[in-house]
């Protein structure tokens, strides 16, 4: 897998939450939609740490098989 880690992903800006994150500050993922290199990644209860880069092709995969196993 060729992920590459973003060095200040504060600077990006529009992240999202995952719609599977809860409101009790349980496991909170946070993408960047429109991102020209990929689809960067963040956890979102530490924004100021690393963000994960996935090309969107393996980003565009891993979703299609979480909805494929139904979780």
């Amino acid at each position: 897998m060729s992920e590459r880690i973003t060095p200040d992903p504060t600077g990006l800006t529009a992240w999202r939450k995952s719609s599977y994150s809860n409101s009790d500050g349980g496991s909170c993922v946070e993408v960047l939609d429109n991102h020209p290199t990929g689809v960067p990644v963040r956890d979102s209860k530490n924004p100021g740490g690393p963000a994960l880069m996935f090309h969107s092709a393996a980003w565009s995969a891993f979703i299609a098989d979480l909805k494929h196993s139904g979780r």
